[in-house]
């Protein structure tokens, strides 16, 4: 009897491709090995391009069949990604044995459905899918494109994200079901003053929501910023649920109240007495509040009383009034000179209160609304008396009652309000006064100011500010821009420069010294000008060297200047810009 050799076939079980299992012939086949190739043919394919399959086959006509060489085939047809299984199946013929590589293909995308997601929108994702509807799916792109979904939500600080199922109808329906890792919940550490829901109330991150690590971050930022503490420190625990966390906040309060007492003896006044007490985080609230209190002397009546509460609502609208009645003594001087011009004692009484809403992560709006009266008191020294006949008019144009009310919008990303390393603060501020308020003065003040700050190494800083006034109108002397002293050109006596208009600008290389004390290099310039004219050429200049020190009563600035008219030392209480 004849025997037909091309028809028998020995037909190999499918052999399912894993990257962990290597390709076994059956022991009934262990004879076709070692023969030669005689073709190699592919079957199965209806929509992908034959010649694409073909071009990653290495087993040849002519070659020496070896299981090892029909894995690699298999392999490589599998990882073209357009087929959901590979077989090999073997023909023995005449001239050897006849490969035949069987596809199954993966069905044609109809339509892309996204599920899970709140925070990436649907079409975002689909973009990111670049397998193109009506062709046949790809998984090798299909696993590409989900790891760019997956990278769009870690840029975004979604670190929990991932596509957690992947789903192929046989109609052609690609579903993505998205799990975006969600806040368990929040719990705070350290406070025993502070009140939870004030610290709380500051996250961007709430329970419930997708967990974002740069929401996180700023607000670790925010609670800093806040000053009630020394410390903040985040981390992340494990949730109850699956792909969810628990964001454990530690804080270590520091001292927020404030309580001074001092005195002295003239004989004009007597014993005079002064007592100043105040607290950042009143109560553990977060409000603010501050009394100043003079007393004692012939007629000493000074007193000044403030009061903040940043969270009147879950709009995070603020409120700040402060009302005030004190007589301090000022100096005058003739313009663009160092020269006194007169020494006197002047009153100011009246309140502020101001609103305030953000309008963005980083803006802030306000509105104010002052009331001061300005009265001249008594001459002390100086080659002018004020209260001379000849002076009349000079008083009535400068001392009166100033009603007006601000708008101010503030742009503020700096990492630490207290020390900022990095980022910048912005403002426009626009105050309008006028006696169709009730005041005695009409005018209009628009003040704008920057800062920027630029980290140079680890803790190194150069700190850089630039602010400009216009004002115009009947404007009074205690209104106008005063330049001159410690916040605006060291070197100079206080508020030496009064004007119209006005420009300040400092740079400052800050570099640490020991712990708590920080070392400064600076130059500052600066003028303000009357309505007369002004020209830049008029800049005063100074340069010099300070240092920062923070204590228990608080942050202390000591800066030496030299300017045109020799040198100056500044000693002041507060934070630096």
């Amino acid at each position: 009897m004849k025997t037909d050799l091309r028809c028998k076939i020995f037909i190999v079980a499918a052999l399912v491709l894993s990257m962990a299992a290597g390709l076994v012939l059956p022991a009934y086949a262990a004879d076709i090995q070692g023969k030669t190739v005689a073709a190699v043919t592919v079957t199965g394919i209806n929509n992908v391009d034959e010649a694409t399959v073909k071009g990653v086959i290495k087993l040849q006509p002519g070659d020496t069949l070896t299981a090892d060489k029909v894995k690699q085939d298999l392999q490589a047809i599998h990882d073209l990604g357009y087929f959901f299984d590979v077989v090999a199946n073997f023909a023995e013929v005449p001239e050897g044995v006849k490969v035949i590589y069987t596809v199954m293909e993966n069905p044609q995308l109809k339509d892309i459905i996204v599920k899970g997601n709140t925070k990436v929108s649907s079409d975002k994702i689909k973009e990111l899918v670049t397998a193109g509807k009506g062709n046949i799916l790809n998984t090798r792109t299909l696993n590409t494109n989900v790891r760019a979904v997956e990278q769009y939500y870690h840029d975004q600080g979604y670190i929990l994200a991932k596509v957690s199922d992947i789903a192929m109808s046989p109609g052609g329906e690609l579903t993505l079901t998205i799990s975006e890792g969600s806040l368990e919940g929040i719990v705070v550490k350290g406070n025993e003053k502070t009140k939870t829901n004030v610290i709380t109330r500051e996250m961007k991150v709430k329970p419930g929501e997708p967990f974002n690590v740069k929401d996180a971050k700023r607000s670790m930022q925010k609670v800093y910023n806040l000053g009630y503490f020394e410390d903040v420190n985040m981390k992340l625990n494990p949730g109850k649920e699956p792909n969810a966390v628990e964001l454990e906040t530690s804080v270590v309060e520091q001292k927020t109240g404030m309580f001074s007492i001092g005195g002295g003896y003239s004989k004009a006044d007597g014993m005079v007495g002064i007592i100043e007490v105040g607290d950042n985080n009143f109560r553990g609230t977060g409000d603010r509040v501050k009394l100043h209190w003079e007393f004692g002397g012939v007629d000493n009546k000074n007193y000044e009383v403030s009061y903040t509460r940043p969270w009147l609502d879950s709009k995070q609208t603020s409120l700040s009034f402060s009302f005030y009645n004190m007589t301090n003594e000022y100096t005058d001087y003739y313009d663009d000179t160092n020269n006194k011009k007169s020494t006197y004692d002047k009153n100011r009484k009246g309140f502020d209160i101001t609103l305030g809403r953000p309008a963005g992560e980083y803006i802030h709006n306000y509105i104010t609304f002052k009331n001061r009266k300005d009265t001249y008191e008594e001459y002390k020294s100086g080659p002018e008396d004020y209260s001379d006949a000849s002076h009349q008019q000079y008083l009535k144009d400068n001392f009166g009652e100033t009603r007006s009310v601000t708008l101010m919008r503030v742009f503020d990303s700096r990492d630490n309000v207290f020390a900022p390393t990095e980022g910048a603060r912005y403002s426009l501020s626009a105050e309008f006064a006028g006696k169709a308020l009730g005041g005695d003065f009409n005018f209009n003040k628009y003040t704008a100011e920057g800062r920027k700050y630029f980290k140079v190494g680890s803790d190194h800083v150069i700190a850089t500010r630039l602010t400009v006034g216009y004002a115009e109108g009947n404007i009074s002397d205690t209104n106008r821009f005063e330049v001159g002293g410690s916040d605006t050109l060291r070197g100079y006596e206080d508020d030496q420069f009064k004007g119209d208009k006005m420009i300040a600008g400092s740079v400052e290389y800050r570099f640490p010294v020991v712990n708590k004390i920080q070392g400064v290099v600076f130059t500052d310039v600066g003028n303000a000008w009357k309505s007369k004219g002004y020209t830049l050429n008029d800049l005063k200049s100074s340069v010099g060297v300070g240092i920062r020190m923070s204590t228990p009563l608080g942050p202390v600035r000591i800066d030496y200047a030299k300017g045109e008219e020799g040198g100056r030392t500044h000693f002041s209480f507060g934070g630096q810009f």
